[in-house]
């Protein structure tokens, strides 16, 4: 127990001395920021001890030269005049109120050789935050209103982000939400999508719907939107073309092979011999008796319904803007429909517990050709979701 404790009480010490030389590299090498996180981590606890002193002072210093740094940032920016760096002086001034909101909560810190608590210079930052935040807001939103004049689809995407951006940070401001929401519109790409059936052969309707269904495909893409029916009113950027080329259905088949299992098991007792044919006995002179086995055999035959469907085709990516073609890609899908099931001749004690499961199965109906063309759906679903994901238009 006490080896226990003595590595518990070392591998502490061997903690503590880490956690200070990371406190004293991150301020040395000028991050401070990082360097005052690792010190009110350490100080949230004990921090009266004498081994918490190091922390104490190192937080000192590292709270004063951050601040420094930031003001002065703040000046020459504020020197600058440029409105494009008003986010960074906002941000800034954040920055500085959280970091004193940060430190307050464990105030006082004594430093003992020193007699005096740490000194923390703390300012009101709330006029300055609300100031900048206003001509921020001012900026942004007449920036963003040029872009809504843009020709460009990412003259929108950027005043969207601007909008949302403003009203992150002053909710409500003018009519922000209903130009964030314009903007939105008029930045996404609208596709529409249909599906050619030249197979010749009859393709259900629900499989037609289904891969239609773009709801069910777990798409989440801020700036593209699929139709499959146009939308009155609605300008179509790009087109999508599923064209379905060929289905191949394999026959119906039953293939069957048979299989023989033997097993050995327990049938009563015999009288234990040696090599040369003699009863062995115990040392009280009785026969010792030793299990006698026989051979069970069961034969099998075992029986598979199997059949098979492959839908290939091809998906065209158009721009109806310019009625360039932009890309296509190959689809490909196969399901297959296997069952298997079996009978027995002998003891089926010899089975292993697969064949004891197939000899408990049924010859089960083929599914019919529609059927398996609409099984299919799922794994082209797979195959057409990693086309679009994988589909970038601008």
């Amino acid at each position: 127990m006490k080896k226990l404790l003595l590595a518990l009480f070392s591998l502490s010490i061997i903690l503590a001395c880490s956690s200070v030389k990371q406190t004293e590299e991150a301020l040395n090498s000028g991050n401070y920021n990082q360097a005052i996180n690792i010190a009110l981590k350490n100080l949230r606890t004990n921090k009266d001890k004498k081994g918490k002193q190091a922390y104490i002072l190192m937080l000192e210093s590292a709270y004063a030269k951050a601040n420094q740094r930031d003001l002065q940032r703040i000046d020459f920016l504020t020197k600058d005049g440029n409105e494009a760096q008003l986010e960074e002086v906002y941000n800034i001034y954040q920055q500085l109120n959280s970091r004193q909101e940060k430190i307050k909560p464990i105030l006082p810190l004594y430093i003992m050789d020193e007699n005096r608590n740490a000194n923390f210079a703390f300012t009101n930052y709330s006029t300055k935050i609300i100031n900048t935040k206003n001509s921020l807001s001012a900026y942004l939103y007449k920036n963003a209103n040029k872009l809504m004049n843009s020709t460009s689809k990412f003259g929108f995407r950027q005043a969207y982000d601007d909008f949302a951006y403003l009203d992150k940070i002053n909710p409500n401001y003018r009519n922000t939400r209903t130009l964030i929401e314009e903007a939105h519109v008029r930045g996404t790409d609208f596709v529409i999508v249909d599906i050619k059936n030249e197979t010749r052969k009859v393709i259900p309707k629900r499989l037609e719907e289904d891969l239609l269904n773009f709801g069910t495909y777990g798409l989440n893409d801020l700036w593209t939107v699929y139709h499959n029916n146009k939308v009155k009113g609605n300008t179509y950027d790009f087109s999508m073309n599923i064209n379905l080329r060929d289905i191949n259905i394999s026959p119906e088949q039953i293939k069957e092979r048979q299989i023989i299992r033997e097993k050995q098991i327990p049938d009563g007792k015999k009288s234990l011999v040696d090599s040369n044919g003699n009863v062995v006995k115990d040392s009280l002179g009785n026969t010792i008796k030793v299990d006698k086995f026989k051979t069970i055999v069961c034969e099998v035959h075992e029986f598979t319904q199997f059949k098979s469907v492959q839908v290939t085709g091809q998906v065209f990516y158009k721009d109806l803007i310019t009625k360039q073609l932009i890309d296509t890609f190959p689809l490909e899908s196969e399901f297959i429909f296997e069952h298997r099931y079996a009978t027995y001749n002998g003891d089926r004690n010899a089975l292993d517990d697969v064949y004891i499961g197939l000899i408990n199965n049924r010859v089960v109906p083929f599914p019919s050709n529609e059927q398996m063309i609409f099984d299919s759906g799922e794994d082209l679903k797979a195959k057409l979701k990693h086309i679009i994901t994988n589909q970038h238009f601008r």
